[in-house]
């Protein structure tokens, strides 16, 4: 199905429905996460929905989304495996062909001992550096580059990184591997934008702020509520800003970081007002 414009660039086809197109979220396992959010807001809005997590809790959050009427699917895949990338991919894309892809897979890894992902960088081991960027890079990497194909020849497509503003807009205290995972998406992301959009295809990231998961953690909770809006987001909201993204009337918009944070990042003064 490819998208038709006017001369005006106005576009003939229903500008937020996704009727007749498969979306692959991956990494929407947790029932109260930003995958999970996403995928039923665009199943909602019609597209068969594949979802995939490195557990088999995902086969529930599947159902949870038939229950709703969605038409949903599930894949249990380790995205930092190339093979097993692949092989979600072509599941996916097997009896429709593939239109939306959401890379939302990896996280923060807050186990300590040796491996530790967090801290100060010269006590980082090689290991753990290379592990959170497999995570929270490599699996955008892998997923996106046997998913084009099938973009390409739909004929149409969209791409959304799940960033976040650590690293493409601020950074954390003892975070060096995630910032760096994070700021890399986004220069995908562009990189997907230039050499895509001539067959239809655009790629966007979001980037979340405080949000509040089933992951979230009471200091970041605390956090949240410095934000000039005076709280936490929820993955409804990050949600959204994926669904416009991924709808047919953003076909106009490539290459951007949608930041979705409360204003948090634009903020100056953190203390009480004057």
């Amino acid at each position: 199905m490819r998208e038709r414009a006017s001369a005006g660039g106005a576009l003939t086809l229903q500008p937020w429905t996704l009727a007749g197109r498969t979306a692959l979220v991956t990494g929407a396992g947790s029932p109260s996460g930003i995958g999970f959010a996403a995928a039923r807001l665009l199943g909602s809005m019609g597209a068969t929905v594949w979802v995939t997590a490195t557990t088999d809790r995902i086969h529930a959050r599947a159902g949870e989304l038939r229950e709703l009427g969605i038409a949903a699917h599930a894949t249990v895949a380790d995205l930092t495996d190339p093979v097993q990338a692949a092989d979600a991919v072509g599941l996916a894309a097997a009896a429709a062909g593939l239109h939306v892809v959401v890379n939302n897979a990896g996280m923060v890894a807050v186990d300590g001992g040796a491996d530790a992902e967090q801290g100060p960088i010269e006590a980082m081991e090689p290991g753990a550096w290379r592990a959170a960027l497999a995570r929270n890079l490599d699996t955008a990497f892998h997923v996106t580059r046997v998913a084009v194909p099938h973009l390409r020849t739909a004929g149409w497509g969209r791409i959304v990184l799940v960033a976040s503003v650590t690293g493409p807009v601020m950074a954390m205290r003892e975070e060096p591997a995630y910032a760096a995972a994070k700021a890399g998406m986004v220069g995908l992301m562009r990189a997907l934008a230039v050499d895509l959009g001539p067959h239809g295809i655009t790629a966007n990231a979001v980037a979340p702020g405080w949000i509040a998961t089933g992951s979230q953690l009471p200091h970041e909770v605390a956090e949240g509520r410095h934000t000039p809006v005076g709280r936490s987001g929820s993955p409804d909201e990050v949600a959204a800003a994926i669904a416009f993204l991924a709808c047919p009337g953003a076909s106009y918009v490539s290459g951007q970081l949608l930041v979705v944070d409360g204003a948090a990042s634009i903020a100056e003064e953190r203390t009480l007002p004057r």
